[in-house]
């Protein structure tokens, strides 16, 4: 399921629900079931607790995907590399900073089907 971020402070977010549930959870968002909810907030009084648990996430992540430039050498394709956590949360990390910076929540819930 594609989830999708949204706030009126910066442009939406589209993540996979598989891949935002680490995020969220490091966020401080607690679950009753296995399943990502289809939708959620991160209210404005959760967004500093919500941005620390991530910063901390993205520092432990012990993936290397941080290349010294945009041109690799290697003969992978872009789409079989390896996505490390520091790029999969960096775009909602930005959206909950501009959010906190406007004090505005976060929502999500399941992308429109095109």
């Amino acid at each position: 399921m594609l989830i999708l971020f949204q706030s009126k402070s910066a442009a939406e977010v589209l993540m996979f629900a598989q891949h935002a549930k680490p995020i969220l959870l490091a966020a401080g968002k607690k679950f009753d079931t296995p399943d990502l909810p289809e939708r959620g907030v991160i209210t404005r009084d959760q967004l500093d607790a919500a941005i620390a648990g991530i910063e901390s996430l993205v520092a432990t992540d012990s993936s290397h995907d941080d290349h010294s430039g945009d041109h690799d050498d290697s003969t992978e394709h872009p789409i079989a590399q390896h996505v490390g956590m520091r790029r999969r949360a960096w775009p909602l990390l930005a959206m909950l900073r501009l959010s906190r910076e406007k004090g505005e929540d976060v929502t999500w819930g399941p992308a429109p089907i095109w």
